[in-house]
């Protein structure tokens, strides 16, 4: 699965920089550009991990933490231009992962990034089964389907559909490959039994998000992709 990454940074500059390296390290990255939107795309999105400036628009930095901290331990790094020991003190104490003073070394971001994910991140998200992108998350492990936030109720197979596509974005499956890994190899049902159930998701998730579609691939099958990335 993708990993989601927040970057809260209202330097236009310094944010489009830390977007173009962590896409190369493999993140889907979002960006905010205030306090407010910060919060708005934290809840939408629910990112693995947060590099948040400390001074912004809206809300600062440490109110954001404070909050985010109030229902979520997600990794969280402050980035500032504050280099004292009492703000780094402050930071790791206020629900901080980890703090990086500007001007900073890409590798040194990249670096600390890999570290925060590894402690707080110790299982897979294949071990978590659990995949989620913009306003979708698919939880096997309980067996839901959650749309803008909410519960959408499904039959099993529709979702266990949905979580075999999207845990492999962008790849393009046949219908009998689909038949295989979702209903299982003695399965004697035929191929439009694929088509009706992507038809039904289709209209659960209709206008849900322009980020990622489950797109025909025609004298194929299907796929789920990521779109603009």
């Amino acid at each position: 699965m993708i990993r989601k990454m927040l970057i809260a940074e209202d330097d236009a500059n310094i944010a489009v920089l830390l977007r173009l390296y962590m896409e190369k390290e493999g993140f889907e990255v979002f960006l905010a550009a205030d306090g407010g939107e910060a919060m708005r795309l934290y809840r939408t999105v629910r990112p693995h991990i947060i590099l948040l400036d400390v001074m912004m628009p809206v809300m600062d930095g440490w109110q954001i933490c404070s909050e985010i901290r109030k229902e979520s331990d997600v990794p969280i790094i402050m980035l500032t231009a504050r280099g004292e020991t009492n703000d780094r003190i402050d930071g790791l104490e206020g629900g901080a992962d980890d703090y990086i003073v500007k001007p900073f070394e890409m590798r040194e971001v990249i670096a600390r990034v890999h570290a925060v994910m590894r402690r707080s991140l110790p299982q897979s998200a294949e071990d978590q089964k659990v995949v989620s992108y913009d306003n979708l998350l698919v939880n096997m492990e309980s067996y839901q389907l959650i749309i803008n936030g909410k519960t959408v109720e499904a039959p099993p197979k529709e979702i266990e559909l949905l979580y075999f596509l999207a845990s492999n974005p962008h790849k393009v499956f046949t219908r009998d490959q689909l038949l295989d890994q979702v209903w299982g190899f003695e399965y004697t049902g035929d191929t439009r039994t694929v088509d009706v159930h992507i038809k039904r998701l289709r209209e659960k998730l209709e206008g849900v998000s322009s980020k990622w579609m489950l797109k025909t691939v025609w004298g194929v099958g299907y796929k789920f992709e990521l779109l603009n990335s």
